[in-house]
């Protein structure tokens, strides 16, 4: 029913996503950073990035991403989650149903536990756990709450690994489990998200435990390199802490990438990175401030001041209903690269910065177009 478990969090080294890659630099250093250039999919022929073509024009001059994506979901026969008009506040009649269809999804998942025909892979993942319970229990803040709505699905690949990477926010890292709905439910395979979290996850046995039956495990080159070469679709947010501890001024401002393990970890593996770029995190905890002091008390990365926490005590933890938008771009092919590319610091700078700027350049043209923060 289960197998080994992948790398112990207490030994495992966490940050080697993020860190410089090792290898000796080449002597011809000019040539290798043209030839790294020359590899990336948005420079081969065409003028401007694929998930950001038209930015910089008048919003009236570019068709809508929600409407790009309606036009190829419908022509892969692939349903378009549009935005919802609805108001959060008259979504609570659809969060109790909600609440209802996760208990009768937890009651059908013990039946059918009882028999013991699940299985758990080598990661702890519970695929069975994740469909009739996870699932059901976050989908009504997905679809009632945050309104999430999605787009660039086709852009996801049918079968096969890839690794996708989004911008963090939110003070508390909601946007990951968001994503994961949010593959699973517009995928037309149904097919689940692998998530790399940090080890802070994995601290406490009860978050940890239920981070490891839905799919995630920690965000460290081995892990993220087996489940790739298993054709799973694995996510990272590379800014980290920094991405969701930022303050509200900085808000959808993407900070650093780390040193672009991640991008190290999809060419030793040949796998594709889907540039995912999310509208809608930022404003669930806009923080206003950090007290530091509080935050090494209780060994966290940061401790958020917000509008309303801490000061309406637990009230004030629950999330702002921001209207969420998901963007799913093209994939950057990496099957290109020779092996060596891996340990090429400039090649991997390259493109590194190149999937940095793709997220960054959609996010602003999201946003261009966006309309009410929390009424859509």
């Amino acid at each position: 029913m289960s197998g080994r478990r992948a790398s112990d969090p207490r030994t495992a080294k966490v940050i080697q996503l993020y860190s410089t890659p090792g290898g000796d630099p080449a002597l011809d250093t000019a040539a290798r950073r043209a030839s790294g250039k020359q590899r990336h999919p948005s420079q081969a022929g065409v003028s401007g990035h694929p998930n950001t073509d038209g930015f910089g024009r008048e919003p009236a001059e570019v068709t809508p991403i929600s409407d790009d994506a309606r036009i190829h979901n419908e022509s892969l026969g692939v349903e378009h989650v549009g935005p919802s008009k609805q108001s959060p506040l008259l979504s609570l009649n659809g969060l109790r149903e909600g609440v209802a269809d996760a208990l009768a999804g937890t009651a059908g998942y013990m039946r059918e536990r009882l028999s013991g025909d699940y299985e758990v892979d080598d990661f702890g993942f519970d695929p069975h756990f994740t469909e009739s319970v996870w699932f059901p229990a976050i989908r009504p803040v997905y679809e009632k709450w945050f309104r999430v709505e999605v787009s660039g699905a086709e852009n996801l690949p049918v079968e096969g690994g890839a690794l996708l990477v989004a911008n963090h926010a939110g003070a508390i890292p909601i946007d990951a489990l968001m994503t994961s709905i949010a593959v699973h439910d517009n995928h037309p395979n149904g097919r689940f998200l692998r998530i790399l979290a940090a080890d802070m996850a994995f601290d406490s046995p009860v978050i940890s435990e239920v981070a490891r039956r839905i799919g995630a495990t920690l965000a460290c080159a081995s892990d993220a390199e087996h489940l790739l070469r298993d054709g799973e679709l694995t996510a990272v947010w590379p800014e980290g802490y920094k991405g969701i501890g930022k303050m509200y001024k900085d808000r959808y401002k993407l900070q650093r990438f780390g040193r672009g393990g991640f991008v190290t970890t999809a060419i030793r593996t040949s796998a594709p990175i889907i540039p995912v770029s999310i509208v809608g995190s930022e404003e669930i905890y806009p923080m206003l401030g950090d007290l530091k002091p509080v935050a090494k008390v209780l060994g966290l990365p940061y401790f958020p001041v917000t509008p309303l926490f801490p000061w309406l005590g637990p009230l004030g933890a629950i999330p702002l209903p921001s209207k969420w938008h998901i963007h799913f771009g093209k994939p950057i092919a990496t099957d290109h690269y020779e092996d060596s590319a891996a340990d090429d610091p400039l090649v991997v700078f390259d493109l590194t910065d190149h999937v940095r700027e793709e997220i960054q350049q959609t996010l602003f043209r999201m946003l261009s177009r966006r309309g009410s923060v929390y009424f859509g």
